[in-house]
């Protein structure tokens, strides 16, 4: 069910609110003079709307692994997706267990067949996708269920798991992994002055988490 707008999504993804617009709803734009319209990568459930579900969240989130230091253009994850789809059978090949599995070496070839990728942008871009694919949780099914996403700026693998996105408490928004306390209410009691120790106390949990909460609904300069 759609549950994030577009700003809000992109500030839990970390990622501008008009990338994350462009690749939910499409963009047109002039090539020498010709008008032509660039697709949605990621389709929603309600285009109407330009809301995105959870699993609109996972996949933009996936997304975002690619994009991140690496740069690939749009386009080449559009043909090296399309693979995934012919090769996985899946409609939406960012979302399935297989993509996490054996799809993460399917597509990173199929970007060096088309950029021609050094040996070592392959290997560091199939490190990237993967840190980033460990903190999506799935059931036995292997759908996504939770999402930790990355609240910090060091590297990937060495963030902890203190905020998780989960579809099925507090209707969707941030909590702190593990206690259901959503990070707007810690966000409202930091913005109105509350100590971070404070916090801590009062609900039990470690200060890390409790800033970790923080940076999660306000911009890093304000927390």
């Amino acid at each position: 069910m759609p549950a994030y707008t577009v700003p809000e999504a992109a500030h839990y993804l970390g990622i501008a609110a008009p990338t994350l617009r462009t690749w939910v709803a499409g963009q047109s734009y002039t090539y020498r003079g010709e008008k032509r319209w660039f697709r949605a990568v990621i389709h929603l459930t309600d285009p109407k709307t330009h809301t995105l579900s959870f699993s609109n969240l996972v996949e933009a989130y996936v997304l975002t692994s690619m994009r991140r230091k690496h740069r690939i253009g749009l386009p080449t994850i559009r043909r090296a997706l399309r693979l995934l789809t012919d090769r996985l059978g899946s409609k939406r090949p960012l979302l399935t267990e297989q993509f996490a599995t054996n799809g993460v070496d399917l597509f990173v070839d199929r970007i060096r067949e088309i950029i021609n990728l050094t040996k070592d942008g392959q290997l560091e871009m199939a490190e990237m996708i993967r840190a980033y694919l460990e903190r999506i949780e799935r059931d036995a099914k292997g759908m996504p269920i939770k999402l930790y996403p990355f609240m910090r700026s060091q590297p990937p693998r060495d963030q902890p798991r203190t905020v998780v996105i989960d579809p099925r408490v507090s209707f969707g928004r941030p909590v702190i992994a593990g206690t259901g306390i959503p990070t707007a209410v810690l966000a409202e009691r930091y913005k109105a002055g509350e100590r971070i120790q404070d916090l801590a106390k009062d609900y039990g949990a470690p200060e890390e988490a409790i800033e970790d909460a923080i940076r999660c609904e306000l911009e890093l300069k304000a927390a």
